[in-house]
């Protein structure tokens, strides 16, 4: 009976504190993780995210993480909304940025939600100790949540949730406090292939397998040089993130609009002129992207993106936005910006119309 009063307890705070759903698990109940990490690892599907590898010990084994704590608990908070980015795509004068960064960086608010609760959680025992993790520590909060019954990692590799789709944030609470477990979920899949099918640039060799080193949200986020060039057209006005294997998901139909406003996507981020981010300088990418997650990645990273999208455009009136970039003193950027306005100087015709086999 404590067990189900506690359990009730955390539900109501867990809602309390924005929360949509929440799960407990034990710390070393993801052995089978470690596995898959390693074998992720061996196949360099990781590709420049070097810290996966560094911090792998801990990562496949979240009780060495911190041998203290006896259990997990996983909470997630939907940033559901209207979501059309693959009809974005389509506006090839316009930049398609990833839905969960069309606003404010999801790490702080979370966190901040996260040690509200864990406050919560300590004044009811004194002697327990806690730690709360959001994305930037070596946890496998996927793999954690399943086994907590928050979803399963589907053949994208990407939570699924039966109440909450694909559109939520994950966050997690260890625990020195010793509350029962919530009983795992299951896959449910199917024969569903929608996510891998839909994939532009074929980062999944197979399902529940993703290769990094070709995904677009790892292209355009975290990868620091120069895109491969036959992987660019396939990036179209993608400028930041993709979702296409999380939008086409047939449980989304079950996903609810976040109740947090500062998720709501801005009206400038939806669907953004290329023409105009293409001008920003310094000051005005860190005005434009202020505790916004695109700020992390830096103005020259950015601008790297988003001159592939100007050269996948097919445009002629936008070559001139990408000349005065051909200098830049940052090599990527002047990469970025020569194959753009190639790629927006070829294969033109006499009535001066790009032919369609420049359309990537």
């Amino acid at each position: 009976m404590q067990g189900q009063s506690l359990h009730k307890e955390i539900g109501e705070r867990a809602r309390a504190e924005g929360f949509d759903a929440w799960g407990v698990c034990r710390p070393d109940s993801i052995q089978d993780a470690k596995v898959g990490l390693l074998a992720f690892l061996e196949r360099n599907y990781h590709g420049e995210m070097s810290w996966l590898r560094e911090r792998s010990h801990w990562r496949g084994d979240p009780a060495a993480l911190w041998p203290a704590a006896r259990s997990v608990i996983m909470l997630a908070v939907s940033y559901g909304q209207d979501v059309h980015s693959i009809a974005n795509t389509k506006q090839c004068e316009r930049g398609t940025i990833s839905v969960y960064a069309q606003n404010q960086d999801y790490h702080k608010i979370v966190k901040a939600q996260l040690k509200r609760f864990g406050q919560w959680l300590m004044s009811r025992d004194r002697d327990i100790e806690i730690k709360v993790f959001v994305d930037t520590a070596p946890v496998m909060e996927k793999p954690l949540a399943q086994s907590a019954g928050l979803g399963w990692q589907g053949k994208h590799t990407n939570l699924v949730s039966r109440q909450l789709g694909s559109w939520f944030f994950l966050g997690a609470v260890f625990t020195t406090m010793d509350v029962s477990t919530t009983p795992p979920e299951q896959d449910f899949c199917g024969s569903c292939r929608r996510c891998l099918d839909v994939c532009p640039t074929d980062a999944f060799p197979a399902p529940y397998q993703l290769d990094a080193r070709r995904c677009i949200s790892y292209l355009t986020i975290e990868h620091k040089g120069s895109v491969e060039p036959d992987l660019r057209p396939l990036l179209g006005n993608r400028i930041y993130g993709c979702d296409d294997c999380l939008e086409v998901c047939p449980w989304n139909k079950f996903a609810r609009t976040a109740r947090e406003t500062r998720f709501h996507a801005r009206n400038d981020l939806r669907s953004p002129q290329l023409a105009e981010l293409v001008a920003l300088d310094e000051t005005g990418f860190r005005e434009l992207f202020r505790n916004n997650p695109i700020r992390r990645i830096g103005r020259n990273r950015f601008l790297r993106n988003v001159l592939y999208a100007i050269g996948n455009s097919c445009d002629p009136k936008m070559l001139h936005h990408v000349r005065s970039h051909i200098s830049d003193p940052d090599p990527v950027v002047s990469d970025a910006a020569r194959w753009a306005a190639m790629r927006l100087s070829e294969d033109r015709g006499t009535d001066g119309r790009f032919q369609g086999s420049q359309r990537p």
